[in-house]
């Protein structure tokens, strides 16, 4: 049976690569990872023409052939691996025009593996602004591939690429090689290192040459014999791979010379170099990244409040519509206060995670993130971690799962393991829920100056607070771990450009989805889980609370009412889920924490999320259905024993410090276990943070019980 025709997309980060493969492949998509390794591997199915459907891999961005991290190598791999099952039919590289002298270094080094190569062109927008003209016919005939013009945001050029790609396989000429001797270069011992390792070019030889002890598809016979060689030919890396780069500029020199008509230095700058000359500022970038992030958390409670009140208040509504049409038993009961329970507290939160993602969105789309990752980039430093560790504690703020796989672009082992261990600190949405639950219990609803929102400052405290303790844990972990190599941060900036709306409306309900389908799925489940759990007990003593009650309403039918709510608390109390939070209750009570919250920070284990559908759950235990009180209005009116309320501002500042550091989501653990390649760090993870979390919880709740 033919193999597929596979097609690889490469290029720099930030040149438009993943816009490309989403234009290409569309929904026919689909992402696993590549054999060895926990990198992800995105491939997809595109109909390139009538007679020619092909499979587009998606290969991490990099900027040249020569890898510096585990995303780096895997795009190595698959290149220079003839036996590859990813090697592709025809590369296509993705080239930034407004920075097109340094993309081609890349593109020359892609044409000489001797692979068919289609070069597309994107920011040509950008280039114009900058004052360039790019003859596309001249760069064709120097460069010696087909050149073609893209816009993949916009749709534009697609399908002339398409129609090249197309022409490109039935054309029978030799792919393109030699952009620079190779041979003269190094030797003519690289045909000899070409028959050890099967290669087709002397360019893929002399790379052999210069990593053959790092690359896993070759076997030990192979690197004896081109260990020996080398010694024979006393090969000099670093002097190789200098001239090479030398030799490649000299040639692109001539070529933009040529091809590519640049404005004077003195040209006004473009709108991007204004803009950063005050949000790269030291002073003033960071002044206005602070309001934006206090815009940010302010809209969350300002923009999802209104949404919000009528999902709880219509949840509350058809409650109690159940609860009159239902007739009283075992249905009613695990419809209203199991499945309806829990239902509701993962659909109250979903306008808040859409805001938090839409408005992440729009900062990646406009080009913000990245200045971002620039100006904390000093800071990250100062504690011991790289530059690159910016981008995964960011991306902490929407989930720590896929903030821990970012920090694979990380180089210096040690520095990605302290990376790992403090990215969770960081408050992911999973805690936005509780976050949302408890301030509005404990914190009241205060404006300042008309719009400056007391709920929304708290909430922003707690998201800074988890990112100053991760930077304080990455200072102590320095000095444990003792990262002494160093190495540096570079990444392109992309220009700003108007954020995608329809990409934002996109996300925001693809997260929305996500949210319900996945957290929903275990909110759900725990809460059915709870609800039975919260209802039964052991039968001797369940059986003792209803004989009491039975009596004494026969004594005091006047106080029925009074008795049956008692009735239902006690028969919680010694419920299975009763005896779980009994259990643990002395460990908690110096937080301010009773059996009640103890139960649901058994539950939240499993996600962080789930402790609103805990407690959605625990406080409908024993309503006869018809209430139309909602939750917060609940948890307001928890008692203790003794008559005191239960969510003070002491106890609910504690509940909010334990949830900012406690690590209460068996993901992350796994996907930690799975990155480390090690149970140690998971555990030593779970420990210092339920440890931090602890502490700080005991003492909030004695400062301001």
């Amino acid at each position: 049976m033919q193999s597929p025709y596979k097609i690889a997309l490469v290029g720099n980060p930030n040149s438009g690569k993943s816009s490309l493969f989403n234009s290409l492949t569309g929904l026919n998509q689909k992402v696993g990872n590549f054999p060895g390794v926990t990198v992800d591997k995105k491939t997809g199915l595109s109909k390139i023409s009538e007679t020619l459907s092909a499979h587009i891999i998606d290969l991490p961005g990099t900027y040249s052939l020569y890898p510096k991290s585990a995303d780096e190598r895997v795009t190595y791999d698959v290149l220079l691996n003839a036996r590859s099952k990813d090697r592709p039919d025809m590369i296509v590289v993705i080239a930034d025009a407004s920075n097109l002298r340094r993309n081609l270094l890349f593109c020359t080094q892609i044409m000489d593996l001797e692979i068919p190569v289609v070069i597309a062109l994107t920011m040509m927008d950008i280039a114009r602004q900058k004052g360039m003209t790019i003859d596309t016919d001249g760069l064709q005939r120097m460069m010696g591939v087909p050149v073609v013009p893209i816009n993949p945001r916009k749709n534009k050029g697609i399908a002339q690429l398409k129609k090249t790609i197309a022409d490109a396989k039935q054309n029978t000429s030799p792919a393109p090689g030699n952009f620079i001797d190779t041979i003269a270069l190094a030797g003519d011992w690289l045909e000899e290192v070409k028959t050890i390792c099967g290669l087709e070019s002397g360019y893929s030889a002399m790379h052999v040459a210069c990593n053959y002890a790092e690359l896993t598809w070759l076997n030990a016979a192979q690197r004896i014999r081109i260990a020996a060689l080398l010694d024979e030919v006393k090969f000099h890396k670093s002097k190789v791979q200098a001239e090479e780069i030398m030799q490649r500029y000299q040639r692109i020199g001539t070529i933009m010379q040529q091809c590519v008509a640049e404005a004077s230095p003195m040209k006004r700058m473009v709108v991007s170099d204004r803009i950063d000359k005050v949000l790269l500022h030291p002073v003033w970038g960071n002044v206005v990244l602070l309001v934006v992030l206090f815009f940010l958390f302010q809209s969350i409670f300002w923009l999802a409040a209104y949404p919000m009140s009528w999902v709880e208040h219509g949840f509350s509504a058809v409650g109690g519509w159940l609860g009159n049409i239902l007739p009283d038993g075992f249905v009613k009961d695990l419809l209203i206060n199991g499945l309806l329970a829990g239902v509701s507290g993962v659909a109250i939160f979903i306008p808040q995670i859409m805001i938090l993602f839409g408005f992440i969105t729009i900062l990646e789309d406009s080009g913000y993130m990245a200045r971002i990752s620039f100006l904390t980039d000093r800071l990250m430093r100062s504690v011991g971690l790289n530059g690159r560790s910016v981008m995964p504690l960011i991306s902490g703020m929407a989930c720590a799962v896929p903030a821990i796989m970012a920090a694979r672009t990380i180089q210096n082992s040690k520095e990605r393991l302290i990376t790992i261990m403090v990215t969770p600190l960081m408050s992911c949405s999973a805690r936005l829920p509780v976050y949302t639950i408890l301030i509005g219990l404990v914190i009241p609803e205060r404006y300042y100056l008309g719009f400056i929102s007391l709920q929304g400052m708290v909430f922003m405290g707690l998201y800074l607070l988890g990112f100053f303790m991760a930077l304080l844990v990455s200072w102590v972990m320095n000095f444990i771990v003792k990262v002494k190599e160093r190495t540096f941060f570079l990444m392109e900036l992309p220009v700003y450009r108007a954020p995608r709306w329809k990409n934002a409306g996109i996300t925001m309900i693809e997260k929305a989805k996500i949210f319900v389908r996945d957290a929903g799925k275990i909110i759900i489940i725990i809460s059915l889980l709870l609800w039975a759990l919260a209802t039964f007990g052991p039968a001797k003593q369940m059986h003792a609370v209803s004989d009491k009650y039975t009596k004494l309403e026969q004594q005091y039918p006047e106080q029925k009412e009074e008795l049956e709510r008692k009735r239902a608390t006690e028969k919680l109390e010694h419920s299975f889920a009763g005896i779980m939070g009994h259990a643990i209750e002395p460990a908690i009570r110096p937080l301010g924490f009773d059996w009640k919250i103890g139960i649901a920070l058994i539950t939240s284990f499993a996600a962080r999320e789930v402790f609103v559908g805990t407690m959605a759950t625990l406080y409908s235990v024993g309503d006869q259905g018809a209430s139309t009180t909602t939750l917060r209005d609940k948890m307001r009116e928890a008692r203790r024993p003794d008559g005191s309320i239960v969510y003070t501002l002491a106890t609910g500042l504690a509940l909010l410090i334990f949830y900012v550091f406690a690590m209460q989501c068996m993901s992350t653990l796994a996907i930690v276990k799975r990155e480390t390649r090690s149970w140690k760090y998971p555990v030593i993870q779970f420990f210092y943070m339920g440890g931090i979390a602890y502490l700080s919880a005991l003492l909030v709740y004695q400062l301001f019980k």
